[in-house]
């Protein structure tokens, strides 16, 4: 259909419209109208992405010379490829209503690993080893022997692109992993670098969070997109984390052994060079004088290091004459080491702040704080001088070089803790440095002073306003939709107690009590018999799942759910998830039914979707508080108290809530979708903790389901089942929760919708 929102025309590839993405639209179109940012909570499965796409790609369509470019980032390559699949439906759509092409082009980039089309090197599984493997096949230097000797192996996809792919503009459409390696074998092309080159070009670019965030990767991949861009972060509940684990570095008793090989084998291979070829090392001081700007040629290929640092900064200076001569920045490197070893080697905790750490550096070793700024730049120049091709072989190295520049640039918002043991094995040395971010706003804060509009979006992204503060924006609309349901196929519960009446929950003092095990195993066992197909519960730390699921074990109970269910574990492993959940998937397809046991902030609670039969029903184990000895959370907390007057408790009932809302939130994945949602501990019937669930949960959580029996959560459960169970067609919905685009357009429906939108 064809909407006008405020004054746009609207294409929108469905024959009907939920009210709250008409709402939703509206307030994104004032927000790309005013220039500035915003933050929109919408529910779980109520069609965000493809409400985002068709606002914004008409805006462009209508308004070329204001918006240029959409940069969608999600997280997962399976989001990621949802994304597209909406775009190519939007776009044939709109072919379809004007009679003639979209004259767009949309595209999704991701890593190597996932891209690559070369025979031997696709067969890799792991991305570091892609990465590596295609570097050493188009590194500039194995190119230029190559020409002199054809023996040295080289990527053809990647001359071919060289030789005639640059000048050749990717054909519009939308392309997708799939078709831009078809696209790259039909050509002879490589498809990543392909890729790289046209999200220039290109008017939709789709990719990952980190593209952005994440400046050591920003700098390769999205230095020149244009301001006149809107950036969507999709699924941004927790966005804070990805930009603190971005900007953060840890460090190792293993990482600085491995560093000192690292500088043994460099130290050789100059020697090596300086009897063979001594003019090589003559040629790079003279760049290194001239300034990095110079000695930034040929990156593309090249640059698997990149500065960590924004790196204009750095980039207009000459390196300091100090680390000038290849084999005085060997020596320099060597000192920085044996520096940190001697600063690991403590016996208690040390935390301190970047600038006590660069003068006790200048006191004990001598070394100032501009050399260690370059160190980066440095050793990249120098590996690629010694034309060495294996990156993957000098990781150590490059991560002390991030470790030195980070430190010695960022003074404020940073923290360096150095652990001498384990907390859970206090009695074995082993040391760790962490340098820490603990303001999200430092990676982000380029991204929102750079480009015109950036949209904050997710289901769960209560409570709004502790966004702007946590990464200091400011946005022109921030605003949460309610559910327009027909008939309620949502049903969140708190279960207090047992039906002995002993009360429920994970906190420290009464988790490991057999009494409360045992009724949360009673809670699952008798859900599990009257939930038809699919249970999902959620734990709050592997942990605890290991310890509940020991003690079920001891008291039966685990046999007791065999006879409903088949049950399956999420585990650290990759791997045996990946199995587990596919087993899972299948139980349900066959009508035996299945429990999987999870974890909150696991692989399952991010990015699986349970919708229909795989989730009639999840239940949240507890308060999924994260774990608050950590030191590094401590000195976020009291970072956060200190600049932004975020209290400790606030935030992290905060990320509890956030973490807790997306579990559930799994369940549901569209309007004809039903589940319960089941709070298994009686902290959630607290007004903090109820008040900060986003909205469309909240007003069905009703005060007389927020305290129930396990008893009560089963005839509760029975008659919403009973409910759901019933016909229901896509007529029973027309004119409330789906509607046509007259009924959208009626004065009645306009005034309704203005209020159910939450504005804050």
């Amino acid at each position: 259909m064809k909407i006008n929102i405020d004054g746009l025309v609207v294409y929108f590839p469905y024959e009907y419209i939920y009210p709250e993405q008409y709402s939703y639209m509206l307030e994104l179109k004032r927000s790309l109208d005013a220039k500035g940012h915003c933050a929109l909570e919408m529910p779980s499965g109520t069609g965000k992405t493809v409400s985002l796409l068709s606002l914004i790609v008409s805006y462009m369509k209508q308004h070329p010379l204001e918006v240029t470019k959409l940069i969608y980032c999600s997280r997962t390559v399976p989001e990621l490829e949802k994304v597209v699949e909406e775009l190519k439906n939007l776009f044939k759509y709109m072919a379809q209503e004007t009679g003639r092409p979209v004259n767009m082009l949309g595209l999704a980039l991701s890593s190597r690993k996932n891209l690559c089309i070369h025979p031997q090197v696709s067969q890799e599984r792991d991305g570091k080893v892609v990465d590596g493997r295609c570097h050493s096949l188009t590194a500039s230097h194995i190119r230029v022997r190559h020409k002199s000797n054809h023996s040295t192996p080289v990527c053809n996809f990647y001359e071919d692109f060289d030789s005639f792919g640059r000048e050749v503009i990717l054909p519009e459409g939308v392309y997708d992993l799939d078709s831009l390696r078809a696209y790259g074998r039909k050509k002879g092309w490589c498809p990543y670098f392909l890729a790289r080159h046209s999200i220039m070009h290109a008017n939709i670019v789709v990719y990952s969070y980190y593209y952005l965030l994440d400046p050591k990767i920003a700098d390769l991949v999205s230095k020149e997109l244009s301001k006149q861009s809107v950036v969507v972060f999709d699924e941004a509940h927790n966005i804070d984390n990805v930009c603190i684990q971005s900007m953060s570095i840890t460090i190792t008793r293993r990482t600085l052994d491995n560093c000192v090989a690292n500088i043994g084998v460099l130290k050789d291979k100059i020697q090596r060079i300086k009897e063979e070829d001594e003019e090589r090392l003559k040629m790079e001081y003279q760049r290194l004088v001239e300034g990095l700007r110079e000695a930034n040629v040929a990156r593309e290929t090249d640059l698997i290091m990149s500065n960590p640092v924004l790196p204009d900064e750095v980039l207009q200076e000459a390196v300091p004459g100090n680390i000038r001569n290849c084999e005085h920045f060997i020596v320099f490197m060597r000192r920085f080491t044996e520096y940190l070893k001697v600063r690991m080697g403590v016996q208690h905790y040390v935390q301190e702040s970047p600038p006590s750490f660069l003068k006790d550096c200048l006191q004990r070793v001598c070394i100032e704080r501009k050399p260690l700024r370059f160190c980066c730049e440095r050793l990249r120049s120098l590996l690629k001088t010694l034309e060495l091709t294996d990156m993957q072989d000098y990781s150590a190295i490059t991560l002390v070089a991030n470790f030195a520049t980070m430190i010695s640039t960022y003074t404020k918002g940073f923290t360096l803790i150095v652990e001498p043991f384990d907390d859970r094995t206090p009695t074995v040395s082993n040391p760790v440095m962490h340098f820490s971010c603990m303001d999200a706003s430092i990676a982000i804060k380029p991204v929102f002073d750079r480009f015109q509009s950036v949209v904050i979006t997710s289901g769960t992204l209560s409570p709004l306003d502790m966004y702007p503060k946590i990464l200091d924006f400011q946005p022109v609309t921030m605003a949460s939709f309610a559910m327009t349901l027909t008939r309620q196929c949502i049903c969140p519960m708190v279960v207090a107690r047992g039906n002995d009446q002993v009360t429920i929950s994970s906190k420290y003092e009464i988790r490991e009590d057999q009494a409360v095990i045992r009724n949360y195993g009673n809670i699952l066992v008798e859900l599990a018999a009257v939930v038809p197909d699919g249970i999902v519960c959620f734990f709050t730390s592997y942990y605890y799942m290991e310890l509940i699921v020991a003690a079920w074990y001891d008291q039966t109970l685990l046999d007791q759910l065999q006879k409903h269910k088949l049950l399956f574990i999420e585990t650290q492993d990759a791997a045996e998830t990946t199995l587990a959940l596919a087993n899972y998937q299948k139980a349900c397809e066959n009508g035996r039914g299945a429990v999987l046991l999870c974890v909150a902030r696991g692989k399952v609670s991010e990015g699986i979707d349970f919708d229909n039969h795989y989730g009639r029903a999840v239940i949240m184990f507890g308060v999924p508080y994260v774990y608050t000895q950590s030191r590094i959370l401590k000195a976020r907390l009291e970072y956060l108290r200190d600049q932004f007057h975020i209290r400790e408790n606030d935030f992290l009932t905060f990320d509890a809530m956030r973490h807790a809302a997306q579990c559930v939130g799994r369940a549901l994945r569209g309007k004809n979708d039903y589940g319960v949602m089941i709070f298994a501990d009686k902290r959630f019937a607290r007004a903090d903790k109820k008040g900060k669930l986003p909205k469309w949960i909240q007003e069905y959580l009703k005060d007389s389901l927020c305290n129930l029996s396990t008893e009560e959560a089963v005839q509760v459960t029975k008659k919403f089942l009973r409910n759901m169970a019933q016909p229901f067609t896509r007529e029973d919905q027309l004119g409330h929760s789906l509607l046509t685009l007259e009924q959208i357009q009626s004065e009645e429906m306009q005034q309704k919708l203005e209020s159910r939108t939450h504005l804050l």
